[in-house]
């Protein structure tokens, strides 16, 4: 399991976990908003680590950071 400390974003941390396969299997948001981040979890659970970062890339916050 891996824990990444956000910075400049609603949730404080969101941990994740991939397998041998840079498939991600887990993931959970700490704080932000339940909704979007339970969403933001299901979209990217059996997917490839390089494909979210790929689709998600670029997708700008208020503070100027990328939230998902």
């Amino acid at each position: 399991m891996y824990n990444y400390k956000t910075q400049y974003t609603c949730s404080r941390e969101i941990q994740f976990d991939v397998d041998e396969n840079e498939v991600i299997t887990f993931v959970k948001f700490v704080g932000g908003c339940a909704g979007n981040t339970q969403g933001i979890a299901k979209l990217c659970i059996g997917r490839k680590v390089d494909d979210i970062i790929a689709t998600l890339e670029g997708t700008i916050c208020r503070m100027g950071t990328s939230c998902p």
